[in-house]
């Protein structure tokens, strides 16, 4: 064991891994995030706290996480690089990992010109692949990149997030493996919606022998209605959306449109267990929590796993 982290146990197993995500609210209030927090208890093996997405000013992730833990969920904290700089990063780690958090992700952050203080300064010190090799040299080689020695080596199962829809195409599966090669245990893709394509980037993957040195979690998020599907494909970057799917969920009622949503979800959720290469999901029921339950479930993914 790396980490020995549930979710690190949970793969090592070879259970079908389930995680989710919080995000912590704009402001100080604890009780949003126990809130949430009660909607993903028993329903998932980790949970993420994102940080600062959208570059919107939220709860510290680290906070969010610890608050999580509290409530006996498994917590998976993510660290942008936008933000911060190899020190404090450096020093985060240290932080989150004395408090038990046994799970990261690394990540680059959304530009800051899409939050609410586009006038901010990006950090960018350096980019998420070296946050991952930063992580993996603390963790293993118990120094700092100095080659100073670490009072104490931080222990983390290490994530990556990737996008198989990102253009150039042919770089996506590339992408991946350098990534792995830098120290990423695990994978988060973006929301999975274009079930061909996606198909043809685990094909690329597999003869690339990655699932077998990586566990790939396919990211899916349950669709609200057409208009979220029309605003997600053309707001949000990367993102494709094919149009039998925004026909699939337009052609109900508006009414009924969530519960055609969650029912796609669970589709999609039941042909990636099937998929060869696929470890887990990773549902992203953004701002609603409250349906994950009946998504895991309905999907026949629960009661999760024990794994001592």
């Amino acid at each position: 064991m790396k980490s020995g982290s549930n979710l690190e146990k949970v793969l090592a197993a070879g259970h079908f891994s389930v995680t989710a995500e919080c995000g912590p609210p704009r402001g100080a209030d604890p009780d949003i995030v126990r809130k949430k927090a009660a909607f993903v208890k028993g329903n998932v093996d980790a949970c993420n706290v994102t940080d600062n997405q959208t570059s919107v000013v939220r709860m510290s992730s680290l906070a969010g996480c610890l608050l999580i833990k509290e409530e006996g969920i498994e917590p998976l904290i993510q660290m942008v690089v936008r933000d911060r700089n190899r020190i404090a990063l450096q020093s985060d780690l240290l932080g989150a990992s004395a408090m038990g958090v046994r799970n990261l992700l690394c990540l680059s952050g959304d530009h800051q010109k899409f939050g609410d203080d586009p006038q901010a300064k990006n950090v960018f010190d350096i980019d998420s692949m070296q946050l991952i090799h930063l992580a993996k040299t603390m963790r293993d080689d118990g120094v700092f990149p100095s080659g100073d020695k670490l009072q104490g080596a931080p222990m983390f199962y290490i994530g990556c997030a990737v996008n198989p829809f990102a253009d150039p195409f042919e770089i996506r599966v590339p992408r991946l493996k350098l990534k792995m090669e830098a120290g990423a245990d695990f994978v988060q893709t973006q929301c999975i919606y274009n079930m061909e394509k996606f198909k043809k980037y685990m094909e690329l993957a597999k003869r690339e022998g990655l699932p077998e040195k990586i566990k790939i979690l396919a990211g899916v998020t349950p669709l609200k209605s057409a208009g979220m599907a029309k605003f997600m494909r053309k707001m949000v970057a990367g993102m494709d959306i094919p149009d039998a799917v925004v026909n699939r969920i337009a052609a109900e009622p508006k009414e009924k449109q969530a519960d055609k949503g969650i029912e796609m979800c669970i589709e999609q959720i039941q042909e990636l267990k099937e998929m060869e290469g696929i470890a887990g999901v990773h549902v992203m029921a953004i701002e609603w929590e409250e349906k994950l339950a009946e998504i895991v479930g309905g999907a026949g993914l629960l009661p999760r796993p024990v794994v001592e």
